[in-house]
């Protein structure tokens, strides 16, 4: 008997374990590539979402179908951020040292981090809803696209937005700040987390410890203060 070749094909690529095994195997290839070789623009999350989109296409697999499949591992974002506390507890006496410098940077390059953005996309003449998408570019997807829901921007877009942002800092924040000389671990990493959220923290964390901590610190901050005061301004200004 001969056989099925297509349809073996076919229940291969649209089994849910098929999605995940691409996307694991992606990123692991892409980190290892990383590791030996150190160029910054082979980041991993940049390098496994170039490769799994062609696989994607290949395989006849649309989002909707990719996004089901691989929700175990949405799933799991909210126990991985929860283990940044992990950091956090390690240095906190660390944390608690530089307390004050922490908060005047936060409300600092808060405030740069955001109308930065906005201010030039505004001076180039970007229409409203692209500009209420862009406002939240530095915080966590989730937070993102809320609060980007709230003001008048579109999800979808302040997605975007924040993943071109994270995958952009985390490829050229490191190499930046030592070049204008920022060596400090505390420094460096309140600059990944504030500005490349997510996948800076993630870079952070592999320069050191501290330098993780401090950016996971800076995510979760910069995240509620997004949340709370973004949309106040702009009903304030509207």
């Amino acid at each position: 008997m001969m056989l099925d070749w297509q349809g073996a094909w076919q229940a291969i690529v649209h089994h849910p374990l098929f999605c995940i095994g691409i996307t694991l195997g992606a990123y692991q290839l892409a980190l290892a590539a990383y590791e030996r070789t150190r160029w910054v623009f082979l980041q991993p999350v940049l390098v496994s979402m170039a490769a799994v989109i062609p696989l994607l296409l290949v395989a006849g697999i649309d989002y909707r179908e990719y996004s089901v499949s691989v929700s175990v591992l949405t799933v799991l974002l909210g126990p991985a951020t929860v283990a940044l506390a992990v950091p956090l507890f390690l240095n906190l006496k660390r944390i608690r040292q530089l307390f004050w410098p922490t908060m005047v940077t936060l409300v600092v390059a808060g405030l740069v981090a955001t109308l930065a953005g906005f201010g030039l996309a505004w001076a180039f003449g970007v229409e409203h809803t692209l500009l209420m998408s862009l406002a939240p570019k530095s915080v966590t997807s989730p937070i993102a696209m809320l609060v980007a829901s709230q003001i008048g921007g579109v999800a979808a877009l302040a997605a975007v937005f924040v993943l071109i942002t994270g995958v952009l800092g985390a490829m050229l924040g490191p190499e930046l700040l030592r070049r204008i000389g920022v060596h400090h671990a505390a420094a460096q990493g309140m600059a990944l987390g504030m500005t490349a959220h997510a996948v800076g923290t993630s870079r952070a964390l592999q320069e050191s410890e501290e330098c993780g901590a401090f950016a996971a610190l800076a995510m979760s901050l910069m995240g509620v203060a997004t949340a709370v005061l973004l949309p106040l301004a702009v009903a304030l200004i509207a």
